[in-house]
């Protein structure tokens, strides 16, 4: 991989963002710029960062955007298990028993790029948990490292809309979509959380197959070769065999006590109607997950005689942490630069004013459904929450495409292709941060500029190819759900 010039680092590049939000505030407010809000009807303003008040807000906040910044507290709290895993040994020795007969690159590349769409199940956790385990498992099969980074993300990202099981984005959206139609007074059924399952499911295969493909032949090539870190095969021996199976019994008794406080009658870690939807099981998966990979690394630690007291589990602790310096610079300007695009309201204005011009254009169904795939897409760039555009689309969108006879389930299997192509592509996505600083271990040449040269082919790819599966199934007359 030959990068000409040094690009912008990447706390750099989102001070600079800061600069132009902070200035295009500026400009907004002196010309009186303002939406309103399909839903609240209310009047929403281009607020100035640079008058007293917006100055004085951001001086306030300026701690809290930092301290706030939801991504932060995930990774310091995925990192005590993977910290510790690591430091043990666990990891190694789990690669090498993986690994130990050959080296199956592209079954490691397949079921990084399958668990990784299928990880919306469980939120925004495969950002946090699979990045870096994809540059371990992909040095650890002679290949790239930033190639697994670059691969896992836009798995996540790009296919966060699609599952073969129900997500913690489903009810949501179909939530909202069900109030959008209620208020516009379309006459319409039930709209359940199953809407689109059978789209979604199917989609899993069209998206899993053009990552593969595009990874494979176009993606590794152009990195070329990466020889540092390679994993030693050397065979696992008894005391590690042995610490080993220590270390997952303990995994496995953990596994069932989670399971057992979530699905039995005890059920504490289900929510307080009884569903797993915003409860403690699916709101701390991720602590819950760490915890557990910390138990069986602290058993494997213990059993091999590399934690011996308290202090060196501490010891492997710090140790884990101690990469996370560049991450924390990176994060306090993104967190800044996040915060003052939400404060602006440009964000919401960019989508409210794009969508009243939008709106006004009519076509057949199937062509106004994909340019309002097109529409999205690019929205997506300005405004990554898929709940919160959707909250300010589905109420100018639903009542429209009902009069030219399209189902509000259809304009939202629509949105969530939209919604889903880009994500990798912005900015403005709260994990980008993450993947600079895990690629920066790797390159430290990298930007965001160059990362979206290598990103952009999947993006593109991924939606033209779902597009035309839209298309097909449309054309074809099958229920995109129950």
């Amino acid at each position: 991989m030959k990068l000409k010039k040094n690009s912008l680092h990447p706390a750099t590049f989102y001070f600079l963002l800061g600069v132009v939000i902070v200035i295009c505030s500026w400009l907004g407010s002196l010309y009186g710029l303002s939406v309103i809000h399909p839903e609240t009807g209310e009047v929403l303003r281009i607020q100035n960062l640079l008058n007293p008040e917006g100055i004085r807000w951001f001086l306030r906040h300026v701690i809290t955007n930092f301290t706030g910044f939801a991504p932060l507290g995930m990774v310091l709290v995925s990192m005590i298990g993977i910290g510790i895993a690591q430091h043990a040994g666990l990891l190694d020795v789990c690669l090498r028993f993986v690994l130990r007969d050959r080296t199956p690159q592209r079954g490691v590349m397949l079921s990084l790029i399958l668990v990784g769409v299928l990880s919306n199940v469980i939120g925004d956790a495969g950002y946090i948990l699979l990045i870096p385990l994809s540059a371990a498992l992909f040095i650890a099969v002679r290949l790239h490292p930033i190639a697994g980074v670059i691969m896992t993300y836009v798995s996540v990202a790009c296919g966060y809309s699609a599952n073969v099981v129900l997500s913690t984005m489903d009810p949501l959206i179909a939530r909202i979509t069900q109030s959008a139609a209620e208020f516009s007074g379309v006459s319409t059924q039930y709209i359940g959380p199953m809407c689109n399952s059978l789209f979604m499911a199917f989609s899993v295969i069209p998206i899993t197959a053009v990552i593969y493909f595009l990874t494979k032949k176009w993606l590794l090539p152009k990195l070329g070769t990466f020889n540092e870190e390679l994993v030693e095969y050397k065979s696992i021996n008894r005391k590690e065999k042995r610490s080993l199976s220590f270390s997952f019994l303990v995994g496995g008794i953990y596994f069932f006590a989670v399971l057992w406080s979530t699905f039995s009658s005890y059920g504490i870690l289900r929510g307080v109607s009884g569903s797993l939807i915003r409860s403690p099981f699916i709101m701390g998966i991720l602590f819950i997950i760490s915890l557990g990979i910390a138990l069986m690394g602290i058993t494997y630690g213990v059993s091999m005689g590399v934690y011996r007291k308290e202090k060196d589990v501490v010891t492997g602790l710090t140790q884990s942490f101690q990469w996370l310096g560049n991450y924390l610079i990176i994060v306090f300007f993104a967190s800044q630069m996040f915060a003052l695009f939400s404060y602006s309201h440009i964000d919401k204005y960019i989508l409210l004013r794009s969508s009243s011009f939008f709106s006004s254009i009519q076509f057949a169904p199937l062509t106004t459904l994909l340019l309002f795939i097109f529409f999205v897409a690019v929205m997506n760039l300005f405004m990554v929450s898929a709940i919160e555009k959707w909250t300010l689309l589905s109420f100018l969108f639903i009542p429209i495409f009902s009069n030219w006879g399209i189902s509000p389930e259809v304009t939202q299997v629509a949105y969530r292709i939209g919604d889903s192509s880009t994500n990798a592509l912005t900015p403005f996505m709260f994990y980008l941060p993450l993947v600079l600083t895990y690629i920066h271990r790797y390159n430290n040449r990298i930007g965001y500029w160059s990362l979206m040269k290598y990103i952009g082919p999947y993006s593109m790819t991924i939606m033209i190819v779902w597009i035309f599966t839209f298309i097909a199934w449309y054309l074809l007359g099958i229920p995109f759900g129950w």
